[in-house]
């Protein structure tokens, strides 16, 4: 299915202006009540006329106009610049809104969308049943919407422009593309000039035409574009947003507003994705809830698990953090669906159970308390430290968002700094310090750090460490590591940066690190 708006830009002005009030009063007072109204783009140095209301359409105002005559012929014209962002963030909310009927949706160009209704049009009555829903439910919302239905996205584009809305059977693109002129190809205008200006005024013409010759005046584009439309050639509909594996949702006669109706269709929800997970011995690791407004808007929730899920009660213990964190949604008239996806999902291992039925496992209880922490506060609220190949000690630990809990042995690169000795605490920046040595190039004898003085009682090394081989270099990185240990029994890591065999400046030492 194609879905075209052709006065995206100028409903969209009239809906900031008379907000809910737009859709009643536009049925009540008709087109012809209102000031006239047009959008305005530069072109050329040239102010134009880049969309129309229906209004001014009426008043002879075509697209491309320039802004002085249109406003000579009609001086009560509205003329509005155009803002092509604000545009896309409505196509995008409509996109979101089509989501109820497939959740294949993409966006084409800047006014149309395409629905794969592929295995979807039983649930809603049938192909015209479907066609006629959409469209009286656009119009309800203040959009006039044009639709087309076919077996190929070309001719359901063709379709929405230049047809009926009726569904095109399969097999019967050619006798329905036959009348329509080149522009029902989605071609540029100024390939349409050139192909009318050979007498190619409609796609039949372009069909009896030798393709060659056709291929040599204006490439492969027309040709392709019409194979598309009549199905000889595949086209690929790209959705904008991830098609969820498992997804299970409820239409409502009667919408909801409270929160506490929400929660029990989630856990109806939850039980019926349970026995779907189930089948595939997976659980969820990344959930979204979905709530349908009677107006058209969409608001979406995504929590995530460290541990495969499918329990309805400890989904709902995550939504319930993530509805706290947003402060509720907001239902105005309230959802007329709701909708509960596994966007992520992962091989759920069967767990240890004693005679009560409780789960042995030690992290369980954490892993879901770390889960709510971050449905409320984020995913970076809980973070955790994780190795990396790295010789440099501030560069061998890296911070991450909690993810769950490694299992099995450790890899390379936490093995080999398991087996060194290194301090408890590590500071994030290594700390200068002034150093005073027997000889240049021997251990630390005595040391002043945070204003105070220490004594060296014990020292080991040098253990030297440069970075890795396969990283750039930079000057100054290559290091002698010494732990030391003043008089009363503490030890230390210190480093010297720098050599004094190079003729330069001064070696530099810092302070790394505490030992317990």
């Amino acid at each position: 299915m194609a879905l075209w708006f052709p006065l995206l830009p100028t409903e969209r002005i009239l809906r900031a202006r008379l907000g809910r009030a737009w859709r009643s009063e536009a049925r009540r007072e008709g087109t012809g009540a209102r000031q006239p109204l047009a959008v305005s783009h530069r072109e050329n140095n040239t102010q134009r006329i880049a969309a129309l209301d229906e209004t001014a359409a009426a008043l002879g105002l075509r697209p491309g106009m320039g802004v002085a005559d249109a406003r000579a012929m009609h001086p009560g014209l509205d003329v509005i610049e155009a803002e092509p962002e604000a545009d896309r963030r409505l196509l995008e909310s409509l996109a979101d809104w089509c989501d109820r009927y497939t959740p294949l949706v993409a966006l084409c160009g800047e006014d149309g969308l395409f629905l794969d209704i592929t295995g979807c049009v039983h649930l809603f009555g049938g192909e015209q049943a479907m066609l006629d829903e959409v469209l009286e439910r656009l119009y309800s919302q203040g959009f006039r919407a044009r639709a087309g239905l076919a077996s190929t996205p070309g001719m359901a584009w063709a379709a929405a422009r230049f047809l009926r809305p009726v569904p095109i059977e399969p097999g019967a693109e050619a006798p329905a593309l036959a009348g329509l002129p080149p522009a029902a190809l989605r071609l540029e205008p100024p390939a349409c000039k050139g192909l009318e200006s050979l007498g190619l005024r409609t796609v039949g013409a372009l069909m009896e035409t030798p393709r060659g010759p056709l291929v040599r005046r204006f490439g492969k584009l027309p040709v392709m574009r019409l194979d598309q439309a009549l199905g000889r050639l595949e086209e690929a509909v790209s959705p904008r947003l991830p098609v969820a594996p498992l997804s299970v949702e409820r239409r409502l006669a009667e919408p909801v507003v409270l929160e506490e109706d929400i929660e029990r269709l989630l856990l109806l929800l939850s039980a019926t994705l349970k026995a779907d997970l189930e089948r595939r011995d997976e659980g969820a690791r990344l959930l979204q809830l979905a709530l349908f407004r009677v107006d058209g808007a969409v608001h979406r929730l995504t929590v995530g698990a460290s541990r495969p899920l499918r329990e309805p009660a400890l989904i709902l213990k995550l939504f319930r953090e993530k509805l706290k964190a947003v402060g509720g949604v907001d239902a105005d008239y309230g959802f007329e669906m709701v909708r509960l996806s596994a966007l992520e999902a992962a091989p759920f291992a069967a767990e240890q159970v004693d005679l009560a039925g409780e789960s042995k496992a030690d992290d369980a209880g954490l892993a879901l308390f770390a889960d709510r922490v971050r449905a409320r506060l984020g995913d970076r609220s809980i973070l955790r430290p994780v190795t990396v190949e790295s010789h440099i000690p501030e560069r061998a630990v890296a911070f991450v968002p909690f993810a769950g809990f490694a299992e099995g042995a450790p890899s390379k690169g936490e093995a080999y700094f398991l087996s060194r000795e290194r301090p408890v605490r590590l500071f994030p920046h290594p700390e200068p310090v002034e150093v005073m040595a027997e000889i240049p190039e021997g251990p630390p004898a005595r040391f002043r750090w945070r204003r105070a003085s220490y004594r060296v009682a014990g020292a080991e090394g040098p253990e030297r460490i440069a970075p890795e081989w396969w990283q750039e270099k930079e000057a100054g990185e290559t290091r002698d590591y010494y732990r030391v240990e003043d008089d009363s029994g503490r030890r230390y890591w210190l480093y010297r940066e720098g050599f004094y065999d190079k003729g330069e400046t001064p070696p530099r030492w810092f302070m790394q690190g505490v030992f317990a």
